[in-house]
């Protein structure tokens, strides 16, 4: 890839972290902030109303999905991308600098709803225009490749707030991080929003967009995306398992680390900053893989390894016990995910014509992660507060169960030309020849 191709992926992927930071660090730091907007009482109780809140915001993604990617696909991938960046400051703001219970009763919460909505309105539509960006924005046969950034940001952005987590843990008393030290990432997060709004600012827009004349006025609609139903209930179920795996791996490992295995706070995110920095490298490895022999293959393990590892994984992480057995562990189940993680925007993406690409992947997306990715969380600290906790692994591996289904029967992707898709040709992606 030529200069200039890097420096679309570049700009792409530093928003995208910047964005991803921002949604990830509330759940990375809720176990500081969970008391400061809740009465005192039962810890998983309170982490459970943080959850929830969390979860809130992935049911505005859907509303998101379809604002940002019509804005999308009528507009550019541009606009998008410097709205979607825009939004997501202001609700770090807004987090920043929201009353405690004991200053505004639940006047705090208020103000942390209102952010999550934002975050979820935001995140719902940057996924899709990232993802059509950064798979667009590349040489045909490196879209696996270019678009595995789009989760090696993703992934940055966790890096970032665990380590600035791990940095906070060192620097300030626990009482400091519950009492004012958990907004400082939010701070953070509002700084690199403005940053990456002006990269965004001077991005440039991508050829196969500003080539395309089809559409006219139905580019980015509801009713240009019926034309697609089938390519939409397929995003919903490829992504079921993947968005429940990762969710469960990565935002809510370290809190099942340090409220259900019994590790220490800052051992447990020492397992999880670990194991994503090499999370991060495996991905463009693995997309370039994809170019190679395809995205089919690499679905098909994620899903036959999510099915049947989740549940003895979950069973041992819980009584891994140290630091070194708990990073393996870890480390096994990111790898397996790793096949979906490494490809999911690209496949969505070549599912759809330029014209409906935006909200083609955005609102079926979104949809599946308000069902299944943004309640990961809450389900299991559920199972747990029920006396059943090992439920949430079997639901896990059976939510990939039923995506392996998806994988086994849909076409391949990998050499579909995007500039010249049509209505028929996507209709037998569905498939597998």
């Amino acid at each position: 890839m030529g200069r200039e191709h890097w420096k679309r992926i570049w700009i792409g992927s530093a928003g995208n972290m910047v964005e991803w930071y921002d949604w990830f660090v509330y759940a990375s730091f809720a176990t500081y902030f969970a008391g400061a907007f809740f009465p005192d009482g039962n810890p998983t109780a309170q982490l459970m109303n943080t959850a929830g809140i969390f979860a809130v915001g992935f049911f505005m993604r859907p509303v998101g999905g379809w604002l940002l990617g019509r804005v999308g696909d009528r507009r550019g991938r541009k606009a998008a991308l410097t709205l979607t960046v825009t939004l997501m400051s202001a609700s770090a703001v807004l987090i920043a600098i929201a009353p405690t219970y004991g200053v505004a009763g639940y006047g705090g919460v208020l103000v942390l709803l209102v952010a999550r909505l934002l975050q979820g309105l935001s995140v719902g539509g940057e996924y899709a225009a990232s993802a059509t960006y950064l798979t667009e924005a590349t040489d045909p046969k490196r879209r696996g490749f270019a678009s595995s950034f789009q989760y090696v940001s993703m992934t940055a952005g966790q890096i970032v707030g665990l380590g600035l987590q791990i940095v906070l843990q060192r620097t300030l008393s626990d009482d400091a991080l519950h009492s004012y030290g958990w907004r400082i990432p939010f701070v953070v997060g509002a700084l690199g929003a403005a940053v990456v709004f002006y990269l965004r600012r001077n991005m440039l827009e991508t050829e196969v967009y500003e080539a395309d004349e089809t559409g006219g006025e139905e580019r980015g609609t509801l009713r240009a995306l019926w034309r697609h139903k089938r390519e939409a209930f397929l995003v919903i179920a490829l992504t079921m398992g993947g968005t429940v795996a990762y969710y469960t791996y990565t935002t809510y490992l370290t809190k099942y680390l340090s409220n259900s295995a019994g590790l220490s706070k800052e051992t447990a995110t020492l397992v999880s900053f670990t194991a994503l920095i090499v999370f991060a490298c495996l991905q463009p490895l693995a997309g370039r893989l994809s170019d190679r022999i395809g995205r089919r293959p690499l679905l098909i393990t994620f899903a036959v390894g999510s099915t049947f590892l989740t549940v003895p994984i979950m069973t041992m992480l819980k009584n891994a016990g140290s630091f070194w057995p708990a990073l393996g562990l870890s480390l096994l189940a990111l790898v397996v995910v790793t096949g979906y993680t490494s490809i999911n925007a690209c496949v969505k993406a070549e599912l759809f014509p330029t014209g409906v690409r935006a909200l083609g992947v955005a609102l079926p997306y979104a949809i599946a992660n308000a069902l299944f990715g943004g309640t990961a969380e809450y389900v299991a600290l559920w199972f747990k507060d029920a006396g059943a906790e090992s439920g949430f692994y079997w639901y896990v591996a059976g939510c990939a169960a039923v995506s392996l289904v998806v994988y086994l029967t849909m076409r391949e992707t990998r050499d579909l030309d995007l500039t010249r898709m049509t209505a028929s040709e996507t209709s037998t992606l569905t498939t597998a020849s």
